[in-house]
């Protein structure tokens, strides 16, 4: 399997553990990834607000790379996966088609519609399938109960996304449990996590974490997981914070996606970043016999 490899901001720089871990999985499970220094910021729902045409380009050109490859676009961020899919199909109104082609037009960059955007959990639950990953499980996660942490813009908006469910989804908890570990269902789970009014209302933002967090502990989840780097910032970086808003330790371990489905398949911590996180994950490591050298 071949795909165009779009690791997004965060993954290159404050989130590397993301982008290492990937690459490992992907290395696993036979996943080509090509990459292409030209692409650029998604606008991460931000420039969006202000501008839509111009954020339709943005992605659109970022498509259009991908297209003249002839490859789907792999995403490993919720947002940019949100992102770079809404602008497929706000590109189906012949009005901003018409500008964004205006737009792209003095760049010799042509968009044709014909690129998929396709998130890490899709290719591993769809693509690959969760009874072949199943298959090359070398250490079980059993004894981890996770509970999974989806992000808004995997979701919603569920019909323009075409996604599962934005209430009851089931893919990450599939996954989960085909690595060996115990899904934890809760309701923070589709819910937000902050990090869109981080910089508008960060006392908000930090309840909202919090909240979140406390939800997924109550129904016995030792360990989170999310496939959205700004949701592991909101979660992990930021979770001293959610702490003070929410008035109680949390201490809540915090892995991105590829790293469970890294050290399912036999990878070290240090192979997967785990030593960068601002919440040790030690506890959870210890649920499946695995150590952090000192």
């Amino acid at each position: 399997m071949k795909l165009a490899y779009y690791p997004g901001c965060v993954a290159q720089e404050s989130g590397k553990e993301l982008d290492l871990s990937t690459r490992w999985v992907a290395r696993a499970l036979g996943i080509e990834l090509v990459e292409f220094a030209s692409f650029s910021c998604c606008g991460s729902a931000f420039i969006d607000e202000a501008n839509e045409v111009l954020n339709v380009a943005l992605n659109a050109r970022n498509l259009a790379i991908a297209e003249k490859a002839g490859l789907d676009l792999l995403t490993i961020c919720s947002t940019c996966q949100g992102m770079l899919s809404l602008a497929n199909f706000r590109l189906t109104d012949p009005k901003v088609r018409a500008r964004v082609d205006g737009a792209l037009k003095p760049l010799g960059i042509e968009y044709r519609g014909t690129t998929r955007v396709k998130h890490l959990l899709e290719v591993l639950t769809k693509d690959i399938g969760v009874a072949a990953i199943r298959a090359k499980v070398r250490r079980p996660l059993t004894g981890m109960k996770v509970g999974a942490f989806y992000g808004c813009h995997l979701l919603r908006p569920a019909d323009e996304l075409a996604s599962e469910s934005a209430e009851e989804p089931r893919s990450f908890e599939d996954l989960l449990a085909a690595l060996g570990a115990s899904p934890v269902f809760y309701r923070g789970r589709v819910m937000c996590c902050g990090f869109p009014i981080q910089f508008v209302n960060p006392a908000a933002a930090s309840r909202i974490a919090g909240r979140q967090i406390v939800d997924a502990k109550s129904h016995g989840a030792d360990a989170m997981a999310t496939p959205c780097p700004l949701c592991h910032i909101s979660l992990d970086a930021y979770q001293n914070k959610a702490e003070r808003a929410v008035g109680q330790p949390l201490d809540m371990p915090v892995f991105h996606l590829p790293q469970l489905v890294g050290l399912a398949l036999g990878a070290t911590p240090e192979e997967l970043g785990l030593p960068r996180h601002l919440v040790p994950t030690e506890p959870a490591l210890a649920k499946i016999g695995v150590q952090v050298p000192a």
